[in-house]
């Protein structure tokens, strides 16, 4: 079975190419992402086919937020599937409830940060409060981890700076915007290669299109592995 390190995000348009793409990469790769975009076209039924009958493990990426009382029960309806990573935002009541409603599985809670794909400008344009981004990223994990969040997510470029926070043994920092040296950004703006990300302190990469858009997605996948440190 491959490195686990890598988490494979099966950003396709529904379940069947998901599928097809995780028989293509076969034992390259043992850990997917499931995302937001796949959740009406059979993304939860991929997830438990790779997990159950392909023994894969899963990350299911729904970044969910609402008041507590919701995200509880949500969770909780997840956990029976024994999956492995979910992410909620990471304002503080959102991961409290997070935590009870996977209380008893061993379904990790990975709070959101801030999202790869932004920069102060768009904090600016959602009216998110001043300052530097690596600074907000740094309190919103320090907030998350004291809310009882198993990991966080955040770009490479942070990593190093949470895996320095006392607040972070033992916790999971899981980094999306990881660019194989070469590739294409894409839409992500704060990004590193997967040897720096592992090395700034990351337990787990999450790369997408630079593998699924491949001509051969298991050769990319295992070209990613052998960067890896």
């Amino acid at each position: 079975m491959s490195d686990d390190r890598l988490i494979v995000a099966l950003d396709v348009p529904n379940a069947l190419e998901g599928l097809q793409l995780a028989e293509r990469l076969g034992d390259a790769v043992s850990f997917y992402k499931i995302g937001l975009g796949m959740l009406t076209t059979g993304g939860l039924a991929l997830a438990r086919e790779l997990k159950d009958e392909q023994g894969k493990r899963i990350f299911l990426d729904m970044k969910l937020f609402d008041i507590g009382a919701t995200v509880e029960n949500a969770v909780r309806g997840i956990a029976q599937f024994d999956l492995d990573f979910l992410t909620v935002h990471g304002d503080p009541h959102v991961v409290r409830a997070a935590k009870a409603g996977a209380s008893g599985k061993d379904l990790k809670i990975l709070a959101v940060t801030i999202l790869t794909s932004l920069d102060r400008a768009d904090l600016d344009d959602g009216l998110m409060k001043p300052g530097d981004i690596k600074d907000l990223v740094l309190e919103r994990a320090e907030k998350a981890f004291e809310a009882g969040a198993d990991g966080v997510i955040a770009s490479p470029q942070e990593a190093a700076l949470i895996r320095a926070l006392p607040s972070s043994a033992g916790k999971l920092i899981v980094t999306p915007g990881v660019r194989p040296a070469g590739a294409a950004l894409g839409d992500q703006k704060r990004v590193a290669t997967p040897a720096q990300a592992i090395a700034d302190g990351a337990d787990h990469i999450v790369v997408g299109r630079p593998i699924w858009q491949a001509d051969d997605p298991a050769a990319a996948a295992r070209a990613v592995l052998d960067e890896l440190p």
